[in-house]
């Protein structure tokens, strides 16, 4: 059970000297987040608790619609990026590291080539399709400015889903159930949310 009287959290009553935006200086004066480098974010208990809370809520719907969870790992060979020329349109923005073998890395600022070329390598047949995967992972970003919160990190959780289908009615069908299913995250997360419907 969660006590205020022994929770790790203090308030603050003035405005961090680094927050820009309004719901970075509240976040860190209702002690829910802490700085711990540029664009980079400790996640105090409070944070923590409405963070797991809300993948929580995106996973149940995500699953409710059929959809499957994958977790892919963070650090990508980047080779993977070179492949489709991403490496080349991410620029400065992709964080890449050599390790002590010579071997290229990037931390993944997202995983697109990753879903499909697991799909490719594991589906070997059309009645495999359609196919809904998703993930909840961290991504990374080098920020040229990042001053913006949680809004402009260099390290945000980020989930990402992807639909593989055989054609145009399938693509359209997964669609359908996929907006259906951000359109109850968003209204359980925010209530009294309204949505226009196509």
């Amino acid at each position: 059970m969660l006590r205020m009287s022994t929770l790790f959290v203090r308030t603050l009553r003035e405005d961090p000297a680094d927050a820009e935006i309004r719901s970075h200086r509240l976040l860190v004066r209702a002690g829910y987040i802490r700085r711990a480098a540029p664009g980079g974010y400790a996640w105090l208990p409070l944070g923590k608790l409405v963070l797991d809370r809300i993948t929580a809520v995106v996973k149940e719907e995500m699953d409710a619609i059929g959809a499957q969870e994958v977790l892919f790992p963070a650090l990508i060979p980047l080779e993977t990026y070179e492949a489709t020329g991403r490496s080349q349109e991410y620029g400065p923005d992709m964080l890449r590291i050599t390790d002590r073998r010579g071997a290229r890395h990037a931390l993944a600022p997202t995983h697109e080539e990753l879903f499909t070329l697991l799909v490719r390598d594991v589906l070997a047949s059309y009645r495999d399709y359609p196919v809904i995967l998703y993930q909840a992972q961290w991504k990374f970003r080098d920020e040229p400015r990042p001053r913006g919160g949680l809004l402009r990190t260099r390290e945000l959780l980020m989930k990402d889903a992807y639909s593989f289908d055989l054609d145009d009615a399938g693509l359209a069908s997964s669609y359908g159930r996929l907006r259906s299913a951000y359109q109850r995250i968003f209204a359980r997360v925010e209530p009294g949310t309204r949505f226009e419907t196509r």
